[in-house]
């Protein structure tokens, strides 16, 4: 009989044969999308949606092209990680500027594929394995990185040509040289996953170079096969060398023949300004680059001259925390003004701004730009972080919040999507319901509804919502489906990430399966967003600045203190275990080490316990530098606290995570040994820093299940 765990590890969380990554076509007579054919089919095939007819079609299935087992290059691999991508197949796709072919890599082969006719993929010419291969504007020629170069090569016969590194700039490439990849942190940090850019009239391109030669060599070494050679992985801890980036405009003389005419570094100060964070082209003016201090306090907007390579500073922002670029921006209106999101401390809101003038209203936090249109922009935002929706804001200011396929019974839902040639699409989710909605419409019709394969998770989650506390923390409460209120006290499990960047209270009913499940084992679980989560604004966010222990702890207690008070005869306040991943398994083995009295069980999942040891990007940000601040370093530290065990802690790793090194969980557990402190370490071979998969992943909730219930059999010591 199948068991929601299992049930959640086949179907990757229930990701498998759910449509995702859309683009409209500029002619708004197609929708193209990924979606692997059933709940627990992981190969993802390419789609296109036919606007007219309402019809789908496959246009490209792996089982068709792959005679053999998906082989990825290790560039690709690293991508798939940083991206937390769970599937195989086409996992992503480009079409060119009319959205008449999509280009995408199989198993590192670059394909072509046209999307209005029958005809089947094609093969683009290839040097060796590919990784983000892109066509050109007008969908003649297609960029690919292989082997750390990036390569032009004809979509139809010819041969691929090597345009980065050219003879020219070559002299000092070796082995950590690479042009047209992402480089790490902004892969991880940044949320950049692209190199190169073609330029709007596809007469070249901006790439990046990166040398990770000044990084930290590390190595990931897999213990249950000490045969095998241990892996090298440049990794820039807090404190230590970034790589060195560059970049660069490459421009063709003639894209049918691939040849380059010149090869220009694009200039800023590259001492004051390490980070590059994100480059854009618009469709109108002259592309834009993102440029970071290391200290993440100050950033600088450059337009790079589409011929010279020259830039000039169109924007100057600082904050005395940090500066973030949100997603989608910057970009520029239709008549060339420039978008961004700035947060505005004077009002504490997170605001729309065209050409330094704000648009949206105080409190409305926007998160994201999807779209800049002729009369308005195209956001996500919300006054409540639980449901961040699409929004058009218009030029004047007026705010109209998409309801896509919400229902005005829905106290809790949020909308995302997509935006182009007069269609939006939308993709509906309610606390209530497992469901992802996915529709289209041209103004107020519908045209089409693009259905989910997705499997129906076997239990749906009862979330009841609240704000708790002085600082109205949002806190989710889940009983067991069988529980009659009043009649007994359950223990508890706190189930929170409560660190920046990810927000666990948020309208999707699928996302609070698992705590469901727990639940229903005998629980109540409680979720809390706390300071330093997303979506309350800059002062919520920067609250954390030299202390990402004190309040991510503080509001996990406040949240559980006020649910003990709501309901004092179904909770036992004696018995409470925490669990997370990532910076919520730091967050829970803090909570057992220093605050014992509140938490008398901790599972920690792959945590960071030395901010030391985790990068430059992340850490950096919120806690300073180690050499100028050392003091927040020790304060967050969990390695200090090893002798205030008194509790169980279960601490799980997997020992090919090069993202949270499983050195973090090791520094601990010598650190516990030394101080005489009983505890349990799991480690997971061959397991990254995803959630692992299948037989794993269904065994690890019940191990948790298992702990825990020995863990929190007494109660009121």
């Amino acid at each position: 009989m199948d068991s929601y765990p299992r049930q959640r590890a086949r179907t990757r969380g229930f990701r498998l044969g759910a449509p995702r990554s859309f683009s409209i076509s500029p002619d708004g007579e197609r929708v193209v999308f990924l979606r692997s054919r059933s709940g627990t089919d992981a190969s993802t095939c390419l789609w296109v949606l036919d606007l007219t007819s309402a019809r789908e079609t496959c246009i490209a299935d792996p089982a068709d092209l792959l005679s053999d087992a998906e082989a990825l290059p290790p560039e690709e691999r690293a991508r798939r990680e940083r991206l937390r991508e769970v599937a195989a197949g086409i996992t992503d796709y480009a079409l060119d500027r009319d959205g008449h072919v999509a280009v995408f890599a199989l198993s590192g082969t670059p394909y072509v594929v046209p999307l209005d006719t029958s005809i089947a993929p094609a093969v683009i010419d290839a040097p060796g394995p590919v990784i983000d291969p892109r066509p050109d504007p007008t969908g003649t020629v297609c960029a690919y990185v292989s082997s750390h170069a990036l390569y032009v090569a004809p979509i139809g016969p010819g041969s691929a040509r090597r345009l980065a590194p050219s003879e020219a700039v070559s002299a000092s490439d070796d082995g950590q040289v690479t042009w047209g990849l992402a480089d790490f942190i902004a892969a991880e940090e940044f949320d950049r996953m692209r190199g190169f850019w073609w330029l709007a009239d596809g007469s070249g391109l901006l790439v990046e170079r990166c040398d990770a030669s000044p990084v930290d060599r590390w190595w990931i070494a897999d213990p249950a096969h000490p045969e095998q050679a241990p892996r090298e992985h440049r990794y820039p801890s807090a404190g230590s060398a970034n790589a060195d980036l560059s970049l660069w405009l490459v421009l063709l003389q003639d894209p049918s023949t691939d040849a380059t005419s010149s090869t220009v570094e694009v200039m800023w100060d590259h001492d004051a300004f390490p980070y590059l964070v994100h480059v854009s082209v618009p469709p109108q003016g002259h592309p834009l680059a993102t440029v970071l201090s290391r200290d993440q306090r100050t950033q600088v907007i450059l337009e790079i001259d589409p011929v010279s390579g020259d830039t000039r500073v169109l924007r100057e922002r600082e904050d005395p925390a940090w500066v973030e670029a949100a997603p989608g921006t910057p970009t520029r209106t239709p008549d060339g003004r420039l978008v961004e999101v700035v947060a505005d401390r004077e009002c504490d809101t997170y605001r729309l701004v065209v050409d330094d003038q704000p648009v949206s209203p105080v409190g409305l936090q926007v998160e994201a730009v999807i779209e800049a249109g002729a009369t308005d922009v195209l956001v996500v935002a919300s006054a409540d972080p639980i449901t961040p929706s699409l929004h058009r804001i218009s030029y004047a200011g007026e705010v109209t919040r998409v309801r896509g396929t919400i229902g005005e019974a829905d106290t809790y839902g949020m909308v995302h999507g997509r935006r182009a040639a007069g269609v939006l699409l939308t993709s509906t989710t309610t606390l209530d319901s497992t469901a992802t909605t996915v529709d289209v419409w041209r103004g107020e019709d519908h045209l089409a509804t693009i259905e989910s394969l997705a499997e129906t998770p076997l239990i749906t989650p009862r979330v009841q919502v609240f704000t708790v506390g002085e600082r109205h923390v949002r806190t989710g409460v889940i009983f067991p489906a069988d529980h009659v209120p009043g009649s007994r006290r359950l223990p508890v499990i706190m189930s929170p990430y409560g660190g920046p960047h990810a927000r666990m209270m948020l309208a999707a009913g699928l996302s609070f399966g698992t705590d469901q499940w727990l639940a229903d084992q005998g629980y109540c679980v409680i979720v809390a967003d706390g300071r330093g989560t997303p979506g309350r604004g800059p002062a919520w966010d920067r609250s954390v600045r030299g202390d990402l222990a004190s309040p991510a702890l503080e509001d996990q207690v406040a949240a559980l203190e006020a649910v003990a008070e709501m309901f004092p005869r179904d909770i036992d306040t004696s018995r409470v275990g925490i669990r997370g991943w990532s910076f919520g398994g730091y967050l829970a083995a803090l909570a057992v080490l220093r605050r014992p009295d509140v938490f008398h069980a901790a599972v920690a999942g792959a945590p960071v316990t030395e901010w030391r040891l985790y990068d430059t990007g992340y850490t950096e940000r919120y806690l300073g530098l180690p050499q100028e601040e050392p003091e927040n370093y020790d304060r967050s530290s969990l390695l200090p606290l090893a002798a205030n065990l008194t509790r169980p802690l279960l601490i799980i790793h997997g020992l090919a995570d090069d993202n949270v090194v499983v050195a973090h969980t090791l520094h601990l557990s010598s650190a516990l040994l030394a101080a005489g402190r009983p505890h349990a370490v799991l480690p997971l071979t061959g397991v990254t820093h995803m959630t692992p998969q299948e037989v794993v992943a269904e065994n690890l909730l019940r191990a948790e299940v298992d702990f825990f219930g020995e863990a929190l059999r007494g109660g009121r010591d």
